[in-house]
């Protein structure tokens, strides 16, 4: 395909979350009646409509709001197979730490995974990654997890190395959910397992590529501080980075760990205190929240008011996934986490773009600035505030990754190519 000219997208308003422009009074960097000109693959200026360079194609988007595309940190979007009856039980007042002991939760998607072809699989977090963009996200941490045996993690990276090829979709950041759920045939002994995840499965999928960050759930019923120090200390001996579930149903020091191990992020923190948040702020780690699984699960929001005291750096993700957070709508948890959570909008707008980019060492992405990905979201709103609002629905009406449209409401068939 021959190279395509430089455009420039015209918007009322374009929120650039850039921190340079960014002002006591406006943290989000608005330009009002902005431009974003994108060359290749890459934005090549940001600036006024009146200002925009000579020789630029212009996309008029009219009364429109345009913002970098939404960045997903934290999803579980490799699966098939469903988990409604669990749900219906959780609705009805079951706890699901019961329902994980009795076969459901992980181990029940383990076992659709399980008996899925890699193909299946392939088709499945396609189709997903593709609805993800039509709602405006164009950058998604996807992990492994639902594997749990050896074969089968292996099964679902490549699956999901295999997708982030495909047309259409997000950029793909990898993670290998090392220690999720301990699988059925492990539980005789435990201790093999682990190490096996260790010594063997860490450096083999760091050798392969197939992962940029490595994970484990650290709770009260899953995984010991142990444990997941081993499988931390093994990723960054093979150059993985490091992201853990911790918190989420009992404090058991996870957080501590993050701060200790250098963890890029700590995900869920619904339950921590005051010295570990100041830990993690020391340490630069970013706390995930995932408000759609704490609403599925009836749970207490995390501590915003203390995270904010102690200056720690708020990520907001979908979590997306098959029991606890049966969505794939990014925009749903946004609206989640100022609703339940009282983050304000702008808050949590930086932290499904700029705030989650880095937390993914993906530092030009959920930007609107000269040199970054020329990654955007256009929004069929009024106003950025709009977009925080539980709508139900997409209301994006362009999306465009790396200079490619992923998403055109204006077309009977999503396109996939060159704005």
């Amino acid at each position: 395909m021959p190279p395509l000219p430089p455009r420039a997208y015209l918007a009322r308003r374009v929120v650039t979350c850039d921190a340079a422009r960014a002002t006591p009074s406006d943290s989000l960097g608005v330009i009002d009646s902005g431009a974003v000109l994108v060359e290749g693959g890459s934005i090549a200026w940001v600036g006024r409509q009146e200002e925009i360079p000579r020789g630029a194609a212009l996309i008029d988007l009219g009364d429109a709001v345009l913002t970098p595309g939404l960045v997903d940190a934290h999803t579980h979007a490799c699966w098939v197979g469903s988990r409604h009856a669990e749900y219906a039980v959780r609705m009805a007042g079951g706890d699901y730490e019961a329902i994980a002991t009795a076969g459901g939760g992980i181990v029940a998607t383990q076992a659709s995974v399980a008996e899925a072809t890699e193909d299946q699989l392939v088709l499945a977090l396609t189709a997903r990654l593709r609805r993800m963009a039509s709602l405006g996200v164009t950058t998604i941490e996807v992990k492994s997890g639902y594997g749990l045996l050896p074969e089968h993690e292996r099964k679902q990276l490549r699956a999901i190395h295999r997708a982030s090829g495909e047309r259409g979709v997000p950029h793909v950041v990898p993670t290998f959910l090392a220690l999720h759920a301990l699988p059925t045939s492990a539980r005789a002994d435990r201790e093999a397992y682990v190490s096996r995840v260790v010594t063997e499965l860490v450096p083999e999928i760091a050798a392969q590529k197939l992962a940029r960050f490595c994970d484990a759930y650290v709770d009260a019923n899953a995984f010991r501080i142990d444990e997941a120090r081993a499988v931390g200390e093994a990723a960054r001996a093979h150059g993985l980075g490091l992201r853990l579930h911790v918190g989420q149903f009992a404090d058991v020091g996870g957080a501590e760990l993050c701060a200790e191990l250098g963890a890029r992020s700590a995900d869920h923190l619904e339950h921590v205190t005051d010295a570990a948040l100041a830990r993690l702020s020391a340490s630069g780690t970013f706390a995930v929240l995932l408000p759609t699984a704490c609403f599925t699960l009836a749970q207490s929001p995390p501590p915003i008011a203390r995270m904010r005291a102690a200056n720690v750096r708020m990520v907001v993700a979908s979590d997306a996934n098959p029991g606890t957070a049966p969505t794939e709508s990014l925009p749903l948890a946004l609206a989640m986490a100022v609703r339940l959570y009282g983050l304000t909008p702008e808050e949590t707008i930086l932290g499904a773009t700029r705030l989650a980019a880095a937390s993914l060492d993906e530092p030009l992405r959920g930007v609107l600035a000269a040199g970054c990905s020329a990654d955007l979201a256009c929004w069929d709103l009024p106003h950025e505030t709009a977009i925080v609002q539980p709508w139900g629905i997409s209301r994006t009406r362009l999306v465009v990754r790396d200079g490619d449209v992923l998403y055109d409401a204006s077309c009977s068939e999503r396109p996939y190519g060159r704005a």
